[in-house]
């Protein structure tokens, strides 16, 4: 993958988080550090579907927290959970209409050692790589997000130093089941994962073809 590859324009997010779920599986996170670039794959992520979704952080209406979600498309959502990590979504669908997808799970592809040190343990010690970016709270501490840091950042710009980009990966065959970590509409069937990725977090059963 080439450094100079193009961020996914707005109009990639500008749609119904449903949809644009299934298409950001496959896609590349990337972080730039310096003259270094993290980079992973997308393999699993959540829907959240706004003001008729109980689950979504938007259901409740605009605050000064999900502020972003109620903004334009492909701008990042970063929230602390359980008092020990941060999360990582986007935005969805139009200026003003909140939606937001979570970044569940990733397949690293370059600056493992970057993530270990940022996981706070040795790559050697990694019998499985998936405890580098497997998990919400595990993807936001290997690349460094933090609220701080990037909620409100356009993941559409060049000029940010997170982003996503398509590297001609092939459309992969899509599963989905039940959300997971969550009580409120936790039968909606708005998780995302590749089929048959060793990365995915969480329960490993898949329900259905999605």
């Amino acid at each position: 993958m080439r450094e100079s590859m193009t961020p996914l324009p707005c109009e990639f997010y500008d749609r119904d988080p449903r949809q644009v779920s299934r298409e950001l599986l496959g896609k590349v996170l990337v972080r730039r550090e310096g003259r270094k670039l993290l980079m992973a794959r997308v393999v699993e992520v959540e829907a959240y579907l706004g003001k008729d979704d109980p689950a979504a952080h938007s259901s409740a209406g605009k605050t000064a927290r999900n502020a972003v979600l109620f903004g334009p498309p492909g701008f990042a959502y970063v929230y602390f959970i359980y008092g020990n990590h941060y999360c990582l979504n986007v935005s969805c669908l139009p200026d003003g209409v909140a939606g937001g997808i979570l970044f569940r799970a990733l397949e690293p592809l370059s600056g493992m050692e970057t993530m270990a040190r940022s996981r706070g343990v040795e790559l050697n010690e990694l019998r499985d790589l998936r405890l580098l970016t497997s998990g919400p709270g595990r993807l936001a501490e290997a690349f460094g997000i933090t609220r701080d840091r990037d909620n409100g950042k356009d993941l559409t710009s060049a000029k940010s130093d997170l982003y996503l980009v398509g590297d001609g990966f092939p459309a992969p065959q899509v599963l989905t089941t039940k959300r997971i970590g969550i009580t409120k509409a936790a039968n909606k069937s708005l998780r995302y994962v590749i089929a048959d990725n060793r990365f995915v977090s969480g329960p490993r059963h898949l329900n259905r073809l999605g």
